[in-house]
C-alpha cells in the first residue's frame, strides 16, 4: 500500500480541534518540524500534547504553545520554553510531568496493547501519593492536581519492593520525523533523532511521517528498520530544504583562540 500523501497540509488535514498528539523528538531533535508548521497554518487548536518537551519560545511545538493551540502536554521535561513556563503558571496552560522513563514506557505500552504496568519510579512521591499541580488559575492557585495511584508490593531479587501503577498512552495521532522511510512507511530514525519518534509512532491510533529521503519498497534493509510500517498510516516526503532545516536548541561559543 503506498501511503505517501502530497503535501504535509493534506496529511494533517483531518486533524481536529482537541484531539491528542503524540510528538516525536526530544529538544529540538528529530521533531516533525514540518508536520507541525502545517497544522498552525491550519488552525487547529485546543490540542493535548504528549512529547519529551515542549520545544523551544519560537520553534517545534513552541510555535503552537505561542499561538494558543495546545490546551494540555503531558511531558517530562520543559525547561527551555518561557512561554510555557508563563502559560503554566498563570492557569492558562495544563500540564502533567511524567518521569522521561515513565513516559517513554507510557508510549511504548500504548503502542502494544497494553492498558496500564508497574514501575519502581515515583514510588514515594507525588508521582505515586498524588498532589503535583497539573492547573494554577489567574491567582497563582492551584485547581487541578495529579490524583493518587496504586501501589503495590512485589517481591524482587532484592526483596520485597513497591510499585507505582502507571496507565499507557494512545494518542489520536502520531507525528514523527524519520530520517529515511518508504512507500509502505517503515522508516528508519538516524542517530539521536531515534529519540522518542519510535514511541510516537506506536501509541498514534493514525501516525504521520514526515521523512527526508523517500525511496521504494525493498530498499531499506528489513533489519535497518526501526518502526515497521504497520505502525505508520501516511508518509510526506520533505524537499531537500526541508530536511535541513534543523535548528540548534540552544549554541554555546567561546572566544576565539581560547582553549577548549
Amino acid at each position: 500500500m503506498d501511503k505517501v500523501v502530497g503535501s504535509a497540509a493534506e496529511a494533517v488535514a483531518d486533524i481536529g480541534d482537541g484531539s491528542t498528539l503524540a510528538v516525536g523528538g526530544f529538544g529540538l531533535c528529530g521533531i516533525p518540524s514540518v508536520l507541525i508548521a502545517s497544522l498552525l497554518e491550519a488552525g487547529t487548536t485546543d490540542l493535548e500534547v504528549v512529547s519529551n518537551n515542549a520545544g523551544v519560545d519560537g520553534w517545534g511545538l513552541g510555535l503552537l504553545l505561542g499561538a494558543g493551540r495546545l490546551r494540555r502536554v503531558v511531558a517530562s521535561y520543559v525547561g527551555e520554553n518561557k512561554e510555557f513556563a508563563r502559560q503554566y503558571l498563570s492557569g492558562e496552560l495544563e500540564v502533567e510531568l511524567t518521569p522521561q522513563g515513565t513516559l517513554a514506557e507510557r508510549m511504548r505500552a500504548g503502542g502494544s496493547g497494553i492498558p496500564a504496568f508497574f514501575t519502581a519510579t515515583g514510588v514515594g512521591t507525588q508521582v505515586a501519593d498524588g498532589g503535583l499541580p497539573w492547573r494554577y488559575d489567574e491567582h497563582g492557585e492551584v485547581v487541578v492536581s495529579s490524583p493518587p495511584k496504586e501501589v503495590r508490593t512485589f517481591d524482587t531479587a532484592e526483596g520485597p519492593k513497591e510499585f507505582v501503577l502507571e496507565s499507557a498512552i494512545v494518542a489520536d495521532f502520531g507525528l514523527v520525523r524519520a530520517w529515511k522511510g518508504d512507500r509502505h512507511g517503515n522508516l528508519v530514525f538516524k542517530d539521536s533523532a531515534r529519540n522518542f519518534n519510535p514511541l510516537a509512532a506506536m501509541c498514534g491510533r493514525v501516525t504521520i511521517a514526515e521523512v527526508e529521503e523517500l525511496v521504494e519498497p525493498g530498499e531499506i534493509d528489513p533489519n535497518q528498520v526501526h518502526t515497521p510500517g504497520v505502525f505508520v498510516q501516511r508518509v510526506v516526503a520533505l524537499t531537500p530544504e526541508q530536511a535541513a532545516d534543523k535548528r540548534i536548541e540552544r549554541r554555546t561559543v567561546r572566544p576565539k583562540g581560547e582553549q577548549a
